[in-house]
């Protein structure tokens, strides 16, 4: 695939996120779910602005620069930190919207495991200007999927947290 015809799939595939988003945004009950979903919504945004300044830039000159993409979601090492410290405040306390909340989480981890895995595949078949370009976009795909996950864990009570067990059989 050539770097321009990367970009525009990029782009449909960070649109599909952002009306995911925007989307669980609206049906979301609860000012936190609202909150969190208008951030990443947000964010997806600006990842839709900075793919449409590569693109111009491709079409202009042939040549893009690779600019700093900036996030506001933490590490995934800030997260699991951060989780940590919540889990007993929230673990089995579901609040009203449950049900939407959960099923807008569980779209929302599909299409960022599909755009990850589009980006991740950019990575590995462009050459090197691709590379830099997309490199960044699986980094925080993955920050965004950590978050989601997380929240589905908490929803859920699942006893998994980043992928890891987290129920003490020992406790009863």
């Amino acid at each position: 695939m050539k770097l321009d015809e990367a970009i525009k799939t990029a782009l449909e595939f960070e649109g599909k996120v952002h009306k995911t988003y925007l989307d669980a945004m609206q049906a979301a009950e609860s000012d936190v779910a609202k909150r969190a979903f208008r951030t990443l919504c947000d964010e997806e945004k600006g990842h839709i602005e900075y793919l449409r300044e590569r693109l111009d830039e491709w079409k202009q000159t042939g040549k893009i620069t690779v600019v700093e993409l900036a996030t506001v979601i933490p590490s995934r090492e800030t997260i699991e930190a951060g989780v940590q410290r919540l889990k007993e405040k929230v673990a089995g306390q579901p609040g009203p919207g449950h049900d939407v909340e959960l099923e807008s989480l569980r779209r929302a981890l599909e299409v960022e495991v599909e755009t990850a895995n589009f980006y991740k595949e950019m990575v590995r078949t462009l050459d090197a200007d691709g590379q830099r370009l997309f490199r960044r976009f699986v980094e925080i795909e993955e920050g965004h999927q950590a978050i989601v996950q997380a929240e589905i864990d908490c929803l859920t009570g699942s006893g998994f947290w980043f992928d890891s067990f987290e129920v003490h059989l020992e406790s009863g």
